[in-house]
Order: C-alpha cells, then structure tokens, then sequence
C-alpha cells in the first residue's frame, strides 16, 4: 500500500481541523514524518497508531486497517 494515501486517516486529521503541523507536534515527530505515515510512505509503529487512534476515540484498526486487502 505504499505510496497511497490512507483516506481514512486524511478525513479524521480534516474533519477535527488539524494540520500536518498539528498532527506531528501531538505525536513528537517531524511533519514530514506524519506527511509519510498519511501516505504510507513510512510504516507506522503499533505504539504511534495506538497514539493516533486515542486522538480520535477510535482503535488503531478504525483508521489503519484496510478491509479491502
């Protein structure tokens, strides 16, 4: 799947108005780090989609697991 955006996780980070910027200092990384992990581009850890998924009240499959693979 890398290289193509991981929509669900696009639509949360919009929907709550976060930035790329915003999204990145919550988590201690760099923005073009989070600019990968978007777009799967870098792989993300189990403890960062954890992280990420508790931003947005949901669990880590909600946003990272693809049903269609």
């Amino acid at each position: 799947m890398k290289g193509k955006e991981n929509i669900k996780l696009k639509n949360l980070r919009v929907e709550n108005g976060f930035t790329y910027q915003d999204m990145a200092d919550k988590l201690k990384i760099c923005k073009a780090y989070y600019w990968q992990i978007e777009h799967n581009n870098r792989r993300v850890t189990y403890q960062m989609a954890k992280e990420i998924a508790v931003m947005f009240h949901l669990k880590p499959d909600d946003i990272f697991y693809d049903e269609t693979n």
